[in-house]
Formats: structure tokens, sequence, C-alpha cells
């Protein structure tokens, strides 16, 4: 018996899908039932439930399970401690991240890395929000990197830093002559919104509610690169992040305005699995992360 074999049915128990345990390990669904039933076979008895809907362990199966899986991270730990035998740390970590956070934020991190860890990669996935904690969660990425992060089974949330926001328009448009632009401004003016279920959108909906406004968004869209270019052609105005417009506002074709009512921000934080170990690289990212939220935003 394999360790990749009882790696496949943690995978299996964890997910409840065969396809999704296939999809991790990179192996075909036929393989991952092979060496399902060659446990079956092994022990004599079902280890799994299957309904149309999920797989779950029986109460062979759960007890199987739990013993895998301290074997399993038992032997990571080992293999990680052989490796970490060498003084330099290397190797590459994932990062999953929402695409509004934007290539400024993460350009910072990535010089901070540079600086202090030469040979460490880090792989960005530019991923929708529920499935940045998925990825954390099934393992297919260290870090996770979300706006307004909210407590999930499973997942640990440290506070990275917080994201001033400002409304955005073309040149040419009334508010680029305004020193602050007031949020009961934008009621009627053609807007830009992200996707609904977006957490910056959910949060934007409930301050308009709260003041009154009514928005009616002329598009909706779940990228940050796809709203800027809308407002630059001059098709309406949004509340974006204001680090994700710093290139269009160096560049003259977008302008941003503070709030007349004073600073309004979103939250961002960084997603770990619950429990899980970090290998070197993946602890130097993570420091990375936190020492580049030392560093104040170019405002």
């Amino acid at each position: 018996m394999q360790l990749e074999s009882l790696k496949m049915f943690c995978d299996v128990v964890e997910t409840g899908s065969f396809s999704r345990a296939a999809q991790l390990n990179h192996v075909t669904q036929s393989a991952v039932s092979q060496q399902i039933r060659a446990l079956e076979n092994r022990y004599e008895q079902k280890l799994l439930s299957r309904s149309a809907r999920q797989v779950t362990p029986t109460p062979a199966g759960e007890r199987l399970f739990r013993g895998c899986k301290e074997i399993l991270a038992r032997f990571a730990e080992v293999e990680q401690e052989i490796r970490e035998q060498a003084t330099e740390v290397q190797g590459a970590t994932t990062v999953s991240t929402i695409y509004s956070v934007g290539l400024h934020e993460l350009n910072v991190v990535q010089k901070q890395l540079l600086k202090t860890h030469p040979k460490v990669n880090m792989r960005l996935n530019y991923r929708r929000n529920d499935q940045v904690y998925d990825d954390v969660i099934l393992g297919a990425a260290e870090i996770g990197i979300v706006a307004y992060p909210q407590p999930r089974a499973g997942v640990d949330i440290l506070p990275f830093r917080d994201d001033k926001l400002a409304v955005v328009c073309a040149p040419n448009h009334a508010f680029a002559s305004k020193t602050k632009v007031s949020i009961t401004a934008l009621s009627g003016v053609p807007f830009i919104a992200f996707d609904r279920e977006a957490p910056t959108r959910k949060a934007l909906d409930r301050l308009f509610r709260e003041k009154n406004i009514d928005i009616n968004p002329v598009m909706e869209m779940d990228n940050v690169e796809t709203i800027k270019r809308a407002v630059e052609m001059g098709l309406g105005v949004a509340i974006l992040p204001l680090a994700t417009a710093h290139a269009e506002i160096k560049n003259s074709s977008l302008v941003a305005k503070p709030f007349a009512e004073g600073p309004v921000s979103r939250p961002i934080g960084l997603l770990i699995r619950k429990g899980k170990y970090l290998d070197r690289a993946s602890a130097a990212v993570l420091e990375a992360f936190k020492q580049a939220a030392l560093i104040p935003h170019e405002d």
C-alpha cells in the first residue's frame, strides 16, 4: 500500500467527490476509483458510501481517514525537515487572490520577497472570492487573499491591510474638477459596479442603503480591469480601491476623488488552511506579506 493511495482516499473524504480528488492528484477519476477499490479489498469492507450528491465515509472509512491523516501529516513533516536542512530558503508557493487586490499591492510583496528570499517563487492565481477560500481549504494554494474576509470552517484569517476606496471617473467627467465627491452625488449618475456576489459590491450596497442613495448600475463586472476600461471610455463612474488605479491615474486616463464624508476603506485578509504546516518557502512569502503591510500606501 502506497502513500499516494492513502492521500487519494483522504482527498475523496475531504472533498466528498471522486472527480475533485482526481483533479487534486492529477489523475483520472477511474484511477482514484481503482485505488479506493484496492483499499476496500485489502480491508474486506466498504470504506465509502456513495450517493447521488456526495461521497461520505463509512464508520470503518472514518477510522481509516483519521489514521491516514496522522500518517500523511507526519510524513510531510519528516520530508520537510529533510528538505529544510538546506541553508538557503527556496521553492514555490501558490497564492490565490481576488483580481481587485491589484498588481500594485502584490508588486510590493514581490519586491520584499526578492530582497529577503530571492530563490522563493510566488505563483499567483487570480480567482473569484469564493474560489480563493476553496483553493486554500482544498490545498490548491498555500495562501489566499480576499476582501472583507469572513470566518469559515477550516480557515484561519490574518489581517493584511485596508484598501482606501475612491470615486474614479474619466478626465472629462464633471467629477474630475471637484476636490472631493459626496456619496450622495452618485445618485442618478451612470455607475459601473462590481458583480453582485463580490464582497466589495455587497459592502458598497450596504453603504448606499445606509445613506438612502438609489444606485442603478449601468454595467456589472467581476474584474476590476474591465471596470477601469469602461470608466476610461466614459460609460460611467466607479468606486474602486485606489491602489488598483495608480497606473491609470499616473497616465491621466483616470481621475480618482476621495469621499467628501471622509475616508472609506475595505479590509483585506490573508487565508491559511487551519492547522496547515507552512514550509519555509510559504513562511517566507507570508512574512513578505506582513512586511509589505507595514509600507504606507501611495495616495
